[in-house]
């Protein structure tokens, strides 16, 4: 069906690739099966190594000009679009490998964004459904580009897709299940406001239809008029709620509860509250509870979420470099109560970092280690006395060595720095890879 989606978006057009990275590598192979073009171009701020043959090429800092001589044009997500190059600017058509996957296999397709969470709930779910024998794939902003799935897919296969705001972005099109994690700060540097980047965010179920179902975790529900389809609200300890986590250990979804395992490796309440949306969804796909249950037992977590790496040094090292707002931070703390030592700070996008800092001030984290642009900020808006108990470093190898040196031996120091990577890491995997390099080196 992606196929035949593509050739009647294509037939006779020309074609541009804004960006040729994973994604944008994936639709051309997808093009090139479909045929019935007119041109492809790419258009890169980078170079391309291996440029395929009849390419027409724009590459450079004016990359984006190649924009206004095209007819359909894949967007990339993370690429930033000025003014003067918004879609209803231009003749041609911005889409995205999203919204043409969407377009193929609405119907099919279980949705989840947020600002946190997101990774592990797909993923969770997507094992929960292998575990269960649910035919299932999994792709999207978690790394695997929709379009490598195409030969995986039949009439019965339900697709978990990761979204996130980039893929949500200029998108028209909804799936017929849509999750709502949660929202916070995120993104400023490039949506400029929060109300923009909600707005963007709120794609996931913007274009819903009745019939539809939308699960939501945010403070208020969308109203009618905003939301065609059933809205099945979200929330932790409320018994009221469709889908809740009651004191850490039961997932409810409407009469149905099932007990979380004491032992589990998805460590924080956080994780326990993406178990209940994954037992909702898994019912509703017909799941039973054991297998549900069998699938969270046998999970193991993402990379650099909250991942205990280690004793080392006599000190018990966690990994939360996914960590880009203040809530994840609050929520690693809430669930490592033995932590001695805190690393928190990177990128600067301008969020609001009060909420984290009046947690921290009543905290009894001994020890705050801040780092880069954000945490020099946070060392400017901390109060005197919080500011007793905070150091500043520069870089992240800095930050370790004093962690070595101030932590008490058998306790926790947890890195999970409430800010983004990108003015020293190309990704927060990378920031994370770093760390665990640093804290398993000797000090000689």
């Amino acid at each position: 069906m992606l196929i035949q989606v593509l050739k009647e978006w294509i037939q006779n057009q020309n074609v541009l690739l804004l960006g040729y990275g994973r994604e944008g590598r994936a639709v051309y192979r997808r093009l090139m099966q479909a045929g019935g073009f007119s041109s492809v171009g790419i258009a890169d701020k980078n170079s391309i190594a291996d440029p395929p043959e009849g390419a027409a090429l724009h590459i450079g800092e004016d990359y984006l000009r190649a924009m206004t001589d095209y007819d359909v044009i894949f967007k990339s997500p993370g690429i930033v679009l000025p003014k003067e190059y918004q879609p209803h600017l231009l003749k041609g058509r911005v889409t995205s490998l999203t919204e043409l996957f969407l377009t193929a296999y609405r119907e099919q397709i279980i949705g989840i964004t947020g600002t946190k969470g997101k990774s592990t709930t797909s993923s969770l779910l997507y094992h929960v459904l292998q575990t269960a024998g649910i035919p299932s794939v999994l792709g999207g902003n978690i790394g695997i580009p929709t379009a490598d799935l195409y030969e995986q897919i039949t009439g019965d296969t339900v697709i978990v897709m990761e979204t996130g705001v980039h893929q949500l972005e200029y998108n028209h099109v909804s799936p017929k299940t849509a999750v709502f994690l949660n929202l916070y700060e995120e993104h400023l540097d490039h949506y400029g406001t929060f109300a923009n980047y909600a707005y963007c965010k709120e794609n996931i179920y913007r274009n819903q239809k009745a019939g539809d179902l939308l699960i939501c975790g945010l403070p208020s529900m969308p109203r009618a008029d905003e939301c065609r389809s059933e809205i099945l609200r979200l929330a932790m300890n409320d018994t009221t709620a469709d889908i809740t986590l009651i004191n850490g250990n039961t997932a409810v979804y409407h009469d149905n509860s099932l007990v979380l395992p004491e032992q589990m490796a998805l460590t924080g309440v956080h994780n326990r509250y993406n178990c209940a949306v994954v037992y909702a969804l898994a019912k509703r796909l017909g799941a039973s509870d054991e297998a549900i249950l069998r699938g969270i037992q046998s999970f193991q977590p993402l990379p650099h979420r909250l991942s205990p790496v280690g004793t080392f040094h006599g000190i018990r090292w966690y990994d939360d470099s996914i960590s880009t707002a203040c809530e994840t931070c609050i929520q690693a703390l809430n669930s490592l109560p033995d932590t001695d030592t805190v690393l928190i700070g990177g990128m600067d996008r301008g969020i609001n970092y009060t909420s984290l800092l009046e947690y921290l001030e009543q905290s009894a984290v001994p020890h705050i280690i801040l780092m880069s642009d954000s945490g020099k900020r946070m060392l400017s808006e901390a109060s005197e006395t919080l500011k007793q108990r905070m150091h500043y470093t520069e870089t992240l190898p800095e930050a370790v060595q004093l962690a070595k040196e101030i932590t008490a031996e058998g306790k926790i120091c947890l890195m999970s720095p409430a800010a983004a990577s990108y003015n020293v890491y190309q990704n927060f995997e990378k920031r994370g890879e770093h760390f665990q390099q640093l804290i398993q080196q000797s000090d000689t």
